[in-house]
């Protein structure tokens, strides 16, 4: 893999939404306004199951948006298992990821990607994380994610200032290898630290939400993440090292 990142479908973004028809023709757009003319990259929109006008939205969007795909779930998973059906999906090398509500900025994308090609290694995978380091959000929002940070990084060690962020850059390989499990795009950089593999966070730009409403809230997001916590915490208590092998002849 060469730094060059206007190679052919270096990139792959991937978005998952529900009921964000009112932010996402913008968002796609400035995905585009990001990525520039060219075949290097695609965008994979991964409706859950929306009960709006999403859908609708992604089908007028496809008519004149040759790089977007739109992938649709018969049922409301939630935004894992979204993120997996799109990057199981993608073509790209690397993957980047935006959370639906546009809260994200695109424009972000290509430094973050520069960045996971410079710090890339054959040894050792590489999470890039966005940094929300001026959050746009209520202050209940913003506390219970200061609080949620500062438990996850204390008991997982997973030196990230800010795991909730969606805007995060992998390559598809490393992400293929993770354990696949409801809400693990909160986790991923202590589940590729687990696998020998290291985080990196950029700042990033966060813009309020303009059209819609959250899904999360403190309710669906405390109770949830402390369960997926432990668990987390197991899987990194319980992994081992592979041992040197040797093939015996005859």
């Amino acid at each position: 893999m060469t730094s060059d990142v206007s190679s052919p479908l270096q990139y792959s973004v991937v978005i998952p939404c529900y009921n964000e028809a009112g932010n996402i023709a913008q968002l796609v757009a400035e995905v585009v306004a990001a990525g520039g003319t060219g075949d290097h990259y695609e965008i994979i929109l991964v409706d859950d199951a929306s009960t709006d006008d999403t859908l609708e939205t992604l089908r007028r969007l496809k008519a004149t948006e040759p790089r977007l795909r739109v992938l649709r779930h018969a049922l409301n998973r939630g935004q894992s298992a979204a993120l997996c059906s799109g990057v199981a999906a993608a073509r790209g090398h690397w993957i980047a990821t935006l959370d639906g509500d546009g809260q994200n900025d695109p424009a972000d994308v290509p430094a973050l990607l520069a960045k996971a090609v410079s710090e890339q290694d054959t040894e050792a995978p590489v999470v890039v994380c966005g940094h929300r380091t001026q959050r746009r959000d209520t202050f209940v929002r913003r506390l219970s994610s200061k609080v949620a940070n500062a438990v996850r990084s204390r008991a997982l060690r997973d030196a990230t200032p800010d795991t909730g962020c969606g805007l995060k850059v992998f390559a598809r390989a490393t992400f293929m290898t993770l354990p696949h499990f409801n809400h693990m795009h909160r986790f991923l950089p202590a589940l590729v630290q687990r696998m020998g593999g290291r985080a990196v966070s950029v700042p990033v730009n966060h813009r309020p939400r303009l059209h819609g409403v959250s899904k999360y809230g403190v309710a669906n997001r405390l109770w949830v993440g402390i369960i997926d916590l432990f668990g987390v915490s197991w899987l990194i208590a319980r992994r081992f090292r592979l041992s040197a092998v040797q093939e015996i002849a005859g």
